[in-house]
């Protein structure tokens, strides 16, 4: 992923989000022996800056100086003096994030959300299943009609996806009732391609839809931040989202973030397939909406 920085340090904040030393660590865990885990699970919940010497930390943990150095190869770096010194520096950044109650201001707030969106930015690009969004954007070419399921904060998202997606010439209708979804998948037939946005994946009314309108010969697909082996039987193809603690329930930042990211790569490509056609389609429907709007005058 390559970005464009007018400012350097816009740079460094950006690959701290992205890339900090304890996203590193979550990564690595499967790959760590019982000893190395003891050493990960201590530097993911240390969250004060204190003497990281290769002497101290073996004896506090019980660990050997070369399992410690181990530890860091597999997290990327040359050795344990390096990893300490990329940790100590998100851990400094880290803290700047975390501050008392009688701190909690705007300017502290609104780092706060900086940082929770640089860091779903971040994850959201890095994990982009390049084939899955491909084959949505062949299933959107082939359907005669698109369904879009969302409740809550994801129907908005499927209300985005409609009006970006209709412009260019798609027969596609966001549906956000619950009783309505089940009734759209109940009446669905196998030219019809049925999407659903359900961040969590525990979205019932979305997940029983899906594979009621499989089982009617539908094409569907599921764009979700779960990874429960149940939803593997509700759709055809599973874009993944980027997501984080809580993000659902809306605490920090909007739960449709890591789905309107997707929809913008997915337009993207998609328009970018014959652009002229496409161009034509949105003209046409940009010019719809013009004669509507002198008719109100």
């Amino acid at each position: 992923m390559s970005l464009c920085y007018d400012n350097p340090m816009d740079k460094s904040k950006y690959e701290y989000m992205e890339n900090s030393t304890k996203k590193l660590i979550q990564k690595v865990l499967p790959e760590l022996t019982a000893a190395e885990k003891t050493v990960a699970e201590y530097f993911l919940n240390t969250r004060v800056v204190t003497d990281f010497s290769s002497k101290k930390i073996s004896k506090e943990l019980y660990v050997s100086e070369a399992t410690l150095s181990r530890f860091a190869q597999k997290c990327g770096y040359k050795g344990y003096r390096e990893f300490i010194y990329s940790y100590e520096t998100s851990l400094q950044m880290e803290q700047a994030l975390y501050v008392s109650d009688e701190e909690q201001n705007i300017p502290t707030i609104a780092k706060k959300v900086e940082a929770s969106y640089y860091s779903l930015l971040g994850e959201s690009f890095e994990n982009i299943d390049t084939g899955a969004l491909m084959r949505v954007a062949s299933m959107l070419n082939s359907s005669g009609r698109v369904k879009v399921l969302g409740l809550g904060s994801s129907g908005f998202a499927a209300r985005e996806f409609q009006m970006r997606f209709m412009r260019v010439g798609l027969d596609v209708e966001a549906i956000t009732d619950s009783q309505i979804i089940q009734m759209t998948a109940s009446l669905s037939s196998p030219d019809t391609l049925m999407i659903g946005f359900s961040l969590s994946g525990r979205s019932k009314v979305i997940i029983e839809s899906l594979l009621l309108a499989k089982k009617q010969g539908a094409k569907t697909a599921l764009f979700s931040a779960g990874k429960q082996k149940s939803l593997s039987g509700c759709y055809d193809v599973l874009v993944p989202l980027s997501s984080m603690k809580n993000m659902d329930t809306g605490m920090r930042i909007s739960p449709q973030f890591p789905i309107l990211i997707m929809i913008d790569i997915l337009y993207s490509y998609y328009f970018a397939n014959d652009v002229w056609l496409k161009t034509q389609k949105i003209r046409a429907t940009l010019s719809a909406i013009s004669d509507e709007r002198e008719d109100e005058i």
